[in-house]
């Protein structure tokens, strides 16, 4: 492990702003975000495999009506986002370090107003199925968290997970598709993303991709 990796997790063990194993809120926070942590009743907002929460604290910035919590299982990428967080003063943002596939183990049945995905690994291989986390267990999950009339979001630059993905969204039972394009960019959709771009989707476009996003909900 290098030595910045390691600063990071330092920063990780340290930080007020980040609940990973170990600390008190690790076991108690599933269902007490707002009691525990936030100190409110906003609405709580979260962003799925975060990676440095480049999206947690573009809306935290934009909605401070509002509470978000990005969940990457890397810590050193939180611990960047973490970071960043705290030199903005957003009281409204959390992370948390876990697996997307413990997510119900951290947020309670109706505790989420919204659910966002941005530029997850598609997962291409057909044995990597059960890694997609737009398939139908993790959809089944994601609808546990949310509240009725909750909202899940995609955007991916991968045709092969937005395909995908609508496909899997269309056959639940769980989610109602209302609004998708192949197009981000160039679609009367663009004002949905909250103006955030991350690193990894200006180098996607930069490299010639469009940018696909997919708007559904909880039902």
């Amino acid at each position: 492990m290098t030595r910045r990796k390691l600063e990071h997790y330092k920063f990780s063990a340290d930080a007020v702003n980040v609940i990973e194993a170990g600390k008190p809120f690790y076991t108690q926070i599933k269902g007490n975000w707002n009691n525990l942590y936030f100190k409110n009743e906003h609405p709580i907002v979260a962003e799925l495999a975060c990676g440095k929460g480049e999206y947690t604290i573009g809306m935290g910035r934009q909605f401070p009506d509002k509470n978000f919590i990005g969940m990457d299982i890397k810590g050193d990428r939180i611990a960047r986002g973490s970071l960043i967080a705290s030199e903005y003063g957003l009281t409204n943002v959390a992370f948390l370090r876990a697996g997307i596939q413990y997510s119900d183990e951290f947020f309670e049945t109706n505790e989420l107003s919204e659910i966002w995905l941005i530029h997850p690994d598609p997962q291409v291989r057909e044995r990597d199925e059960n890694k997609r986390l737009t398939n139908p267990a993790f959809l089944t999950q994601y609808a546990g968290s949310l509240k009725p009339r909750g909202m899940f979001y995609l955007k991916t630059d991968s045709t092969f997970l937005y395909e995908y993905t609508l496909e899997t969204i269309q056959a639940s039972e769980h989610f109602s598709l209302l609004e998708h394009t192949d197009d981000l960019y160039d679609s009367p959709l663009l004002d949905e993303h909250c103006g955030i771009k991350t690193h990894y989707e200006t180098i996607f476009i930069g490299k010639g991709y469009t940018i696909k996003y997919i708007k559904a909900i909880a039902v």
